[in-house]
């Protein structure tokens, strides 16, 4: 499999204005690509949950059946994002993420295809296997072709790839559904992600000094990006791992805050249109649209850390995260405790309460690689993401206990006593960083 292999580094012989043109063009190009692309990952990712109301009355499986198969996916794609995070960053960025992302919409074809729950729970966990391959080559991308000083704003853009695909899936998926059927609203989104993954092994490339182009330190004559790149070169792939990411203080804080806001992300986005559908008498789509709005604050949220952690706070991300989690325990209160039906109201809702959870859940996995190993983006961002994701599986079938004995008001207490528990993570984080600094 030598195609998998990362592309040695060239020679840099390309007069400055070339390398100008060549740095604007890919960076412009792999910025597009991989926002696409990761953009359909949650196309592939995302479509069993918003046809999910319809698999309930059409096939007679329960929510214990339904959160079965979200906790298998989650605790599969966390595993899978953190050894693909090791091997991704020092892989082909090209044909890991784009095989990844046709594999994934072969899988969901064959879900739309089946019919039994313990098929659902086999297919899904094999789509969670390939599901993460799409973060790796994203963030060596991000690692390598954006510096330090400007990486907030770039990171934060291309992080609202997942809120335009989250946002598109429920329409789309809820929209196939109730006009062909459930089984189509899982083969549709398999299809599209077979094409984009076509293109992603065309489009993409690797590393800019596998290209022949200085690194974009010493293109941005950016001093600390250079410091950054030039840390502890010649190491080992496991003496980075074991120094810089299992030994770091830090790391482990972020990854136990991951795992806090991804069971509030993970719990608001799978079920919130079921808790629509059952408490204020919404039909599929009409929710799905309802927590569409999610995705739509989480896109602007995230644009909003990123800027205001370069701006405000000259690249310290941890102010902006506290400032963030006081938000996402306000705004879940209010979308527990308002008793309104109205779809604009609760829209509104929807959109605050992910304004402030995509901020931080985006800054995390930054933090994460910028105090890490410059050759461990994928690795790094990958380990927090292991504990991301066994957060999210606790909202999947645990979760759906907690929704089948306590209701909805339990649903939504567990998920404020954890967003205050993330604010006090998120302090500890912010000290712990402060006291390295002064070292």
């Amino acid at each position: 499999m030598g195609f998998f292999a990362e592309p040695p580094d060239l020679p840099v012989k390309m007069s400055k204005e070339e390398i100008d043109k060549k740095y604007k063009y890919w960076r412009l190009q792999l910025m597009i690509v991989s926002y696409i692309g990761y953009a359909v990952f949650y196309f592939t990712r995302k479509s069993f949950n918003f046809i999910m109301p319809q698999m309930l009355v059409d096939l007679g499986i329960t929510k214990g059946d339904i959160g079965i198969v979200g906790t298998a996916f989650y605790l599969t794609y966390g595993a899978s994002k953190f050894i693909s995070g090791v091997i991704g960053d020092r892989s082909n960025t090209r044909y890991f993420m784009g095989l990844g992302l046709m594999a994934t919409g072969i899988v969901n074809i064959i879900f739309g295809l089946s019919s039994s729950v313990h098929m659902f729970i086999i297919l899904w966990m094999i789509n969670a296997f390939f599901q993460g391959w799409g973060w790796p080559p994203c963030a060596k991308i991000l690692n390598s072709w954006y510096s330090r000083n400007e990486r907030g704003f770039w990171w934060s853009i291309w992080n609202t790839s997942h809120n335009l695909g989250g946002a598109i899936i429920p329409i789309l998926s809820g929209s196939i559904a109730l006009t062909w059927g459930w089984r189509y609203g899982m083969i549709i989104p398999g299809i599209i992600a077979i094409a984009i993954g076509i293109i992603l092994c065309i489009a993409l490339r690797d590393r800019p000094r596998s290209m022949g182009l200085p690194s974009v330190g010493q293109w941005r004559n950016d001093k600390e990006e250079i410091a950054y790149s030039n840390a502890a070169t010649g190491l080992s792939r496991w003496t980075i791992i074991k120094e810089y990411i299992l030994k770091n203080q830090i790391i482990w804080v972020l990854a136990l805050s991951y795992a806090l806001i991804y069971i509030i992300r993970t719990g608001i986005n799978d079920w919130g249109n079921l808790y629509l559908i059952e408490t204020h008498k919404y039909n599929l789509l009409t929710a799905n649209a309802t927590v569409m709005m999610f995705e739509v604050g989480g896109f602007f949220g995230a644009i909003v850390a990123g800027w205001g952690s370069d701006l405000l706070f000259k690249g310290s991300r941890s102010q902006m995260n506290i400032i963030y989690s006081i938000g996402i325990i306000a705004s879940a209160l209010c979308l527990w405790m308002i008793p309104i039906h109205d779809r604009l109201v609760l829209s509104a809702l929807f959109f605050i309460t992910g304004f402030f959870i995509f901020g931080p859940q985006f800054l995390i996995a930054m933090v994460a690689a910028e105090h890490s190993h410059k050759n461990a983006a994928g690795a790094s961002t990958g380990f927090v993401g292991l504990f991301a994701y066994i957060g999210a599986a606790v909202a999947g079938f645990p979760l759906s206990l907690v929704i089948e004995r306590f209701h909805w008001n339990g649903f939504f207490g567990l998920l404020l006593i954890l967003s205050v528990a993330l604010s006090l993570m998120l302090i500890i984080s912010m000290q712990i960083q402060k006291r390295l600094e002064k070292k």
